[in-house]
């Protein structure tokens, strides 16, 4: 298939665009480099280092994976609609969004910038595709964080909810109610009303997958050349907790776990990743059927849990430090 991966630069879009090639797709990486901008703006960079985009793309296609890259910002909808229209994907990938909740808090220029990149990305792609060929499968990358960590509805289903209306004793099925934790969370909930919306009245074809922390750097791809190696981010806004812990414990330092470390999260490896977006392409959902919304976790780890666990690795301490937030 023709796939372009909006996005494709990225932390998951880079794995995932290798391993959709290395199926024999053709792949149109798509991608502004805004993520590379940001470390240049925080003063931080992967500890692995990554490749300039070029030398990737240069030397993925020498092992005959066929891909192809432009430089392109999803929040320019004429740029955008040109490039679809020139390409006729058979699937899109939406990986193009600011995707770090502590970042989107810091102040306000980073939350309107996620407001603004995500929110917008996500309309215009989905304009353009109503313009260009409504049969064009969209493929994003949601978040299990919409759903808040609030228990009181439930188990959480994949994506819906069946509810009864009082006033009616109907019997029908919602989105599931979110429960945002941040900005960047927040723009996943109105990319989820977005494709609600889209999908009811020109029904478009949308997988919206939401995934649990990604974690894992490698892949059967990336490990094929240093060129393609995955950015590996243990920064306050973009490492994650599992990344803080490793970088940590390999320098001997203690474990910094705030409170208690009984905060629950969900976790995915970036192979899952990858082959999660391969099952959706290969199984798209049937035309003027609702938005499929599948949640996406391997395991799920508290804080704690996770440090023990690194601890025991590596034979480092834990130091347990009073929760910044807590008034």
């Amino acid at each position: 298939m023709r796939i372009i991966v909006f996005g494709g630069d990225g932390f998951c879009g880079w794995p995932t665009s290798l391993h959709l090639a290395s199926l024999g797709n053709e792949i149109f990486i798509a991608d502004n480099l805004s993520r590379r901008q940001i470390d240049l703006e925080m003063g931080t960079k992967s500890l692995v280092p990554i490749a300039d985009i070029y030398e990737r793309v240069d030397t993925a296609n020498g092992f005959n994976l066929n891909i192809k890259y432009e430089n392109i910002d999803v929040t320019n909808f004429d740029v955008v609609l040109e490039y679809i229209k020139n390409v006729r994907p058979d699937c899109i990938i939406h990986f193009a969004e600011q995707r770090s909740a502590p970042y989107s808090m810091l102040g306000n220029n980073e939350s309107c910038y996620t407001v603004n990149n995500n929110v917008t990305g996500t309309h215009n792609l989905l304009r353009a595709i109503s313009q260009t060929d409504k049969n064009i499968h969209l493929v994003h990358l949601g978040t299990m964080g919409v759903y808040g960590y609030d228990d009181k509805y439930g188990k959480i289903p994949d994506g819906y909810l069946d509810v009864t209306i009082d006033q009616t004793n109907e019997s029908l099925e919602i989105i599931f109610p979110p429960d945002p934790g941040s900005i960047y969370h927040l723009t996943k909930v109105l990319d989820q009303q977005m494709f609600a919306f889209y999908n009811k009245n020109w029904g478009m074809k949308i997988t919206d997958l939401h995934q649990g922390i990604v974690w894992g750097i490698q892949t059967k791809q990336t490990i094929l050349h240093k060129n393609l190696y995955n950015r590996f981010d243990y920064d306050g806004e973009y490492g994650t907790v599992l990344n803080r812990f490793i970088s940590q414990a390999i320098i001997g330092h203690p474990l910094t776990v705030y409170g208690t470390g009984g905060q629950s999260r969900a976790f995915i490896n970036i192979n899952d990743t990858c082959n999660a977006i391969e099952l959706a392409i290969k199984n798209p959902p049937e035309k003027n059927s609702r938005v499929r919304i599948m949640n996406q976790i391997s395991e799920v780890y508290n804080v704690i849990s996770l440090a023990k666990m690194v601890s025991k690795e590596f034979n480092v301490e834990i130091n347990f430090l009073d929760n910044p937030r807590k008034e």
